[in-house]
């Protein structure tokens, strides 16, 4: 049992309407009730919001507040919570919070009442990671996958697989420790590898969906690259609908690289509109075209501008042959103008950035190209968290390890071993199984009264 009774602020710092400081704990509603002057807390029905003053120690009103009861089990935490809704100005908020502090309730960490929540069996570790990833969803796609993870979905399907390699850990146990008995069926190699076949062809179809996932909740790091004047800028004005970057008829405008964020077809695009890259004894450009190339390396997409009404330079064949081998459009910009660029074999998406003629079908390819066109007909149960894929893919190693241990004739319990390993990979998934480092990390990145 978690002893210590914490509080903290659960709304953003800033000047409000109203904030809201969370308690929970065993001692919650006692403490609060010593600096609260209006009706008795500790006599106040679960679920009840009760009006009253917070007061120093001197006895002086602070603030005028609503009191929320919430006595456990039915609370997030699973124990006795406070909410205390105060004006949301900046001074009168830190000090009602420092008021609760002095009667003994200790600040809460990043993430404390997410870990209590953990802790207390409300939520498994799925979900509480869909809590941040619901705090932070940049589009409405983001938010579906997170909701998702809050229902359990996740969990749902996770625990489904693990009690399939419980039983058949199950049923080898029986075999080894109880030969003699009637009904223990022979574990042998007939047996077992279709069942860990279809626990691994079960783990693959979650795979599957996984980088669409990833790209809902994490967004797609897509580059903008060209040489300098073919419109780079422009495009991502146009992208953006807004002026962001300086565009004129300078070369070399563009000096460092330009981020910006925007969802397009329920994904959300990191756009990096980077420096014209070139051969050039400008100091200053040449580190913007040096972080250029490293944005084409770390880019998941990459844009490449050409210029129509221009044949294809040293500089334009150099960036088609460094972007070959990544997910890429090939964008023929100023289609406005006469045309004198011809490309042999390539796909060419031609677009004006000034007449945005093109755009729309631009939008398009790129939900093409990055395969979310039927992003729409997914029920949102799907992977997305880099810790669960990398859980999953370790899951599938053990499998493969069963699989070898099954060719070439182990004796069974050797196979039991991997077999072990599987089902504690897919625990680390819910935190059914978990190292207490991990807990500690997982919840450290949690904005703080949640």
């Amino acid at each position: 049992m978690i002893l210590d009774t914490i509080a903290a602020i659960a709304t953003p710092f800033g000047a409000s309407g109203i904030a809201v400081i969370r308690v929970s704990g065993i001692e919650a509603i006692e403490k609060v009730n010593t600096v609260f002057k209006g009706k008795d807390l500790t006599k106040t029905k679960s679920h009840r919001v009760v009006y009253g003053h917070i007061m120093d120690q001197s006895g002086k009103a602070i603030d005028e507040v609503l009191i929320t009861v919430l006595r456990a089990p039915r609370t997030f935490t699973r124990e006795d919570t406070i909410e205390v809704s105060c004006h949301g100005g900046i001074l009168v908020t830190q000090k009602v919070l420092e008021i609760i502090l002095e009667t003994g309730v200790k600040l809460a960490e990043p993430g404390e009442f997410s870990k209590r929540a953990f802790v207390n069996g409300r939520i498994d570790l799925t979900q509480a990671e869909a809590i941040m990833d619901l705090i932070h969803a940049k589009n409405e796609n983001a938010m579906k996958l997170a909701l998702s993870g809050l229902k359990g979905d996740i969990k749902n399907r996770i625990e489904s697989l693990r009690e399939l390699v419980l039983g058949l850990v199950a049923k080898i146990e029986v075999n080894i420790d109880y030969p003699e008995y009637d009904d223990a069926v022979v574990m042998g190699s007939e047996i077992i590898k279709p069942e860990v076949l279809l626990i691994k062809e079960k783990l693959l179809a979650l795979l599957d969906d996984a980088d669409k996932g990833k790209i809902i909740r994490e967004g797609v790091k897509t580059a903008i690259v060209g040489k300098p004047n073919v419109g780079k800028s422009s495009l991502l004005n146009a992208l953006l609908n807004e002026e962001r970057a300086i565009v004129t008829d300078i070369e070399g405008t563009t000096r460092d690289t330009i981020e910006a964020y925007i969802n397009m077809g329920g994904i959300t695009l990191n756009l990096i509109d980077t420096a014209g890259i070139r051969e050039t004894s400008d100091v200053v450009e040449k580190i913007g075209v040096d972080r250029s190339k490293k944005a084409i390396e770390s880019a998941e997409l990459v844009i490449l501008v050409l210029d129509q009404s221009r044949k294809l330079s040293k500089e334009d064949e150099l960036l088609l042959e460094q972007t070959k081998h990544k997910k890429r459009i090939i964008v023929g910009n100023k289609n406005d103008l006469d045309k004198a660029l011809e490309l042999e074999d390539l796909h060419l998406l031609s677009m004006s950035t000034l007449t945005r003629s093109g755009l729309k079908e631009l939008e398009k390819e790129i939900i093409q190209v990055l395969g979310m066109s039927d992003i729409k007909d997914k029920d949102f149960n799907i992977l997305s968290n880099v810790r669960h894929i990398g859980k999953i893919k370790d899951t599938i190693e053990a499998l493969n390890a069963v699989l070898e241990a099954i060719e070439i004739e182990m004796p069974i319990d050797m196979v039991e071993i991997d077999l072990k390993k599987a089902w504690q990979y897919l625990g680390e998934i819910t935190g059914d199984y978990h190292p207490e480092d991990l807990i500690s990390e997982l919840f450290s990145k949690f904005c703080l009264g949640k």
